[in-house]
């Protein structure tokens, strides 16, 4: 509670600070401030004043509201196209497809949207406009926080709500009883200053400064998300890595599959951990309308959090990532790599090595893949192929029935000649290149774990000896997204305090009548779009008045004991004077 006593000075026309003209309710200094910020400026005609006139545009509400409406604008095609950043190869296929639509998608920069230029000149004015918003509107606050209320208007039953009343207590009394009652309740006071003059007895009670706190509080979070993403925008990255089961990968831009660094990130600001997959399974529901669906994933790894330091287990699951020096590691997919054996003519092992098949079937992880000898001699080899965990035939078809590895098979084609890897031209390493290679088997041929086929003409052997599992993992660091978070919960709290709470302000007068007072109690809110000011202000009043009124007559029984004594002093006999001196 705050207790203020100002000096008071005369207002233009007669009427005192605070005070509102005859025929006009009190209103709050910040509505008119509001209203006079909200008044459109026209235009100056040349100087420095277009810079103001184009500073005040950019710091408006409407401008801000624009920003951000064309700011989730924005982000729909982000959100809809594919990224260059994300899905360089969704890119080209959406190029094959829509070779009239993607060129001019392109020039918009709309396969690149948050890289775009437009979309960080809309981020900047967004930025701009908070900080001019938020800055200012923070002094204003911490202005008015130290702000008595106004003085209490003369006519007290001109405000929204009014009552009174009279109570047996002198004026002074009277609002010394509310200035109690108020400042109990938390409410900041202002009574009339001291000056000599003709004493008037009122009171100006003031709460829910919170709710302007809850605004700035408001804009101040959200100000700080944007600050958050520009944050990990800037110092975030993110990366992404397949890996087989036992292999290892380090966190190095060479050993990543995808790098995508933030503006001032390079490859020597990566977190030097390292990462082995032991094993990985998987479960899946045998039963019910969810047959055949993960229940469970399941990556046991070893890594180590910088060179030189102990390996340490972990079980890397779905929504359980590794954190390892602010760097979470997230597993996103999994899949087969089935295990061939290749010699070629000469009868030399060429090629023995785990090769990674892509799902096509999310449900029976039916996949497929390509294989490439570059060192089979005279001639290099390439084979297509489909693998299928659980091996179904229908109708002469080759596929799969179960997501889990119960019946594996593989059925390749084979090709001989030349991959094309020494061109320049890069290659993708799940695609094969068959312009400068020849068929060598008429029909695919199938093969089951430890079974082998002999090329025709001597070419050489394939064997599939096995396979193994592999698992996506998504690295990604990003030191805004606790700020982020931070933020947007005191967002949330600062709309709650701007909704919740009710700036309102009770005025009270009292002037003698009779042996007693004629107390006025009037009170507006500034906003009450959901009510309740009325049953408060009626509650205030009803206990003002109570307290009031016990007040007065705590006093009459007071001067009425004083009254009984007095008579009874008067009516003492003198025998009875003397025994008692006596």
């Amino acid at each position: 509670m705050a207790d203020v006593r100002v000096p008071e000075e005369a207002a233009p026309g007669g009427a005192t600070p605070g005070e509102a003209a005859p025929g006009e309710a009190a209103s709050f200094p910040e509505d008119r401030l509001t209203e006079a910020v909200n008044v459109r400026v026209p235009p100056p005609q040349a100087g420095w004043g277009w810079f103001r006139w184009a500073w005040r545009q950019l710091t408006s509400m409407r401008t801000a509201l624009v920003l951000l409406f064309l700011l989730a604008l924005g982000a729909i095609p982000g959100s809809l196209l594919p990224q260059q950043g994300a899905d360089p190869a969704g890119v080209q296929d959406y190029f094959a497809s829509h070779p009239a639509l993607a060129p001019w998608f392109n020039r918009l920069g709309l396969f690149n949207v948050f890289a775009s230029p437009w979309f960080a000149a809309i981020y900047l004015l967004l930025f701009a406009s908070l900080v001019g918003c938020v800055v200012p509107r923070t002094f204003r606050l911490a202005g008015s926080a130290r702000t008595p209320p106004p003085r209490a208007p003369r006519k007290l039953t001109r405000l929204p709500r009014s009552a009174s009343y009279t109570v047996a207590l002198p004026p002074e009394e009277a609002v010394a009883t509310a200035a109690a009652m108020f400042g109990g309740k938390r409410f900041r006071l202002r009574h009339p200053a001291a000056d000599g003059g003709q004493p008037e007895y009122w009171l100006a009670a003031e709460k829910g400064y919170l709710r302007e706190a809850g605004n700035l509080l408001f804009h101040l979070a959200l100000l700080g998300v944007l600050v958050s993403i520009a944050l990990g925008g800037l110092f975030g990255y993110k990366a992404d890595k397949l890996l087989v089961e036992g292999s290892s990968f380090a966190d190095t831009q060479s050993q990543l599959d995808e790098f995508h660094p933030g503006r001032l990130v390079s490859g020597t600001d990566l977190a030097p951990f390292s990462i082995t997959l032991d094993k990985f399974s998987a479960s899946y529901y045998t039963s019910g309308a969810s047959a055949g669906e993960p229940s469970s994933f399941d990556a046991r790894i070893m890594y180590t959090a910088s060179p030189g330091t102990p390996a340490k287990p972990y079980d890397l699951r779905i929504n359980n990532p590794l954190n390892v020096d602010s760097t979470k590691v997230y597993l996103i997919g999994h899949g087969y790599a089935p295990v061939f054996t290749v010699t070629d003519a000469a009868g030399k092992e060429v090629y023995d090595a785990p090769t990674v098949f892509v799902p096509q079937n999310t449900g029976t992880l039916l996949s497929d893949g390509v294989i490439k000898v570059g060192s089979a001699k005279p001639d290099q080899l390439g084979f297509i192929g489909v693998f299928v965990p659980t091996a179904e035939v229908s109708d002469g078809v080759l596929g799969s029935s179960w997501p889990a590895p119960n019946d594996p098979a593989v059925s390749l084609i084979g090709y001989a000649g030349n991959l094309g890897q020494s061109s320049g031209i890069p290659q993708s390493v799940y695609q094969l290149d068959t312009t400068a290679m020849t068929k060598i088997t008429a029909q695919p041929f199938l093969l089951q774990p430890g079974q082998s086929y002999t090329l025709p003409d001597g070419q050489g052997k394939i064997t599939f000896t096995g396979y193994k599992q592999w698992v996506s993992l998504a690295v990604t660091y990003d030191p805004g997204q606790a700020p982020a978070l931070v933020c947007g919960i005191l967002a949330l709290a600062g709309l709650l305090l701007s909704f919740l709470v009710r700036r309102r302000r009770v005025f009270v007068r009292a002037e003698a009548a009779g042996g007693g007072s004629l107390v006025t109690v009037g009170g507006l809110a500034r906003t009450d779009a959901s009510g309740g000011f009325e049953d408060e202000f009626a509650g205030l009043v009803s206990q003002l008045r109570a307290e009031q009124e016990g007040k007065a007559t705590a006093h009459m029984k007071t001067a009425h004991m004083k009254t009984a004594h007095m008579k009874t002093a008067h009516t003492t006999t003198q025998p009875e004077r003397d025994a008692r001196v006596r």
